[in-house]
């Protein structure tokens, strides 16, 4: 059970506080409500570049990091396809610091040249190291606009083309400030050894005269309903096949996503799941293999990924992962199955919550969909789930024509 409070700005700020005074920390998490999906396709990447640029100074404070550290705290950043999302731990007794920086940055964030051309070129150097120098590095480049052909998951965080960032003016970089970095679009979560006066205070302080900026009405395309089979083939320098297939499923919040879920989980978590115990432990016809979903804010995808074994071609090796998935959908599910993988699922929420960051960022991502209580909810939507309803599920989204196929082949010598 995750407590906690909530208020709201007047320029639009929602704050959220959750008091745990066994600590002597204090976790500050602004999550802005903007991701690679918000971009215009033939701008993106732009999302993922803030993440950077956010830490390049601002008008009272050339370093972001170098204060932090001086009082004792670390932090970080994160981008998805839905959020982008900032959070830095630090001793409770420095909390105002925190506030500091944040608030800085979200004011008055340096626009200087220097800092956009350094962090450029940190965004490049990471898309071709981590996307197009690493063996299957572009799978999932090739594999979204494959799965996706309006819905802008279509193209992956980092950027649909790198030529986007190395393009990018500072009039284009300003403006996507503007539209998305401000109260109006931003959700503060303070937690550990705080209370709610003092946050209040705090915010009032540092926050409160900070215009709210443009409302962003988000008004995305839909994804068109997936009616036949896809199937795409590449081939690189890769040590083995590879096999990704993907099938379009409910979005992150409700009970429609924790069945989907929990289908991976059977299909596919750890080794006692039915595709290892099959496909790897028996027939040999993977090295590895899992399944798992995507938790997107908007309807997501299932996710079914494994490395063929030598000698062993993709056709082979999509054609066992279909008799498997009409075998489940045939049989269906034995009840100590569905208790073992709820129970996997439940532990992992109880365990996650054991970081007091975890906790802060949980209840971030919850309220960016309008429900912060829902983290408190969600075992119980977990243990309600019932066979039938995972059988459905099943016959829902594990349809072919509701699938598509990535072979991911070794270049023959």
């Amino acid at each position: 059970m995750i407590n906690f409070k909530q208020f709201e700005l007047d320029n639009g700020l929602q704050v959220l506080v959750h008091e745990d005074h066994t600590t002597s920390l204090a976790v500050v998490n602004i999550l802005y409500n903007v991701g690679s999906r918000d971009e215009d396709e033939d701008k993106t990447g732009f999302a993922h570049l803030f993440e950077h640029l956010m830490f390049g100074g601002s008008g009272n404070i050339p370093s972001y990091d170098a204060p932090l550290q001086k009082v004792g705290g670390e932090n970080n950043a994160f981008t998805s396809p839905d959020i982008t999302n900032y959070y830095l731990t630090l001793p409770a007794a420095n909390l105002e610091t925190a506030f500091w920086l944040e608030s800085d940055r979200m004011q008055s964030l340096s626009f200087d040249p220097r800092v956009l051309e350094i962090q450029r070129k940190v965004v490049i150097e990471e898309f071709k190291q981590r996307y197009l120098d690493q063996p299957f590095g572009d799978a999932w480049l090739k594999l979204r606009p494959l799965a996706y052909h309006d819905h802008p998951y279509k193209w992956a965080t980092i950027g649909k083309d790198i030529s986007h960032i190395e393009q990018a003016s500072m009039e284009d970089v300003k403006g996507f400030f503007d539209r998305f970095y401000h109260p109006g679009n931003a959700i503060l979560v303070v937690a550990g050894d705080v209370s709610v006066s003092q946050v209040k205070s705090l915010c009032n302080k540092w926050f409160a005269d900070i215009p709210a900026g443009p409302k962003n009405h988000r008004n995305l395309p839909a994804e068109p309903f997936q009616n036949e089979e896809r199937l795409s083939v590449i081939s690189a320098k890769v040590p083995v096949d590879a096999f990704y297939q993907v099938y379009h499923m409910s979005p992150r919040f409700g009970k429609a996503y924790h069945q989907a879920d929990l289908v991976s989980d059977i299909l596919g978590r750890g080794k006692s799941s039915r595709l290892f115990q099959q496909l790897v432990k028996e027939k040999k016809l993977f090295s590895s293999i899992s399944a798992y979903v995507t938790g997107s804010l908007d309807p997501g995808l299932l996710v079914i990924q494994g490395n063929l074994s030598e000698g062993t071609s993709c056709q082979t090796g999509h054609q066992a992962v279909r008799d498997l998935i009409d075998e489940f959908l045939s049989v269906g599910v034995t009840p100590g199955e569905l208790e073992k993988v709820k129970n996997q699922t439940e532990s992992s929420l109880v365990f996650s919550e054991i970081s007091l960051l975890n906790r802060a960022m949980n209840l971030a991502v919850a309220a960016v969909v309008g429900d912060p209580d829902y983290v408190n909810l969600e075992p119980q939507i977990i243990q309600n789930i019932t066979e039938d309803e995972i059988m459905d599920m099943g016959q829902n989204v594990l349809r072919r024509e509701n699938s598509s196929t990535l072979y991911y082949q070794k270049e023959l010598a």
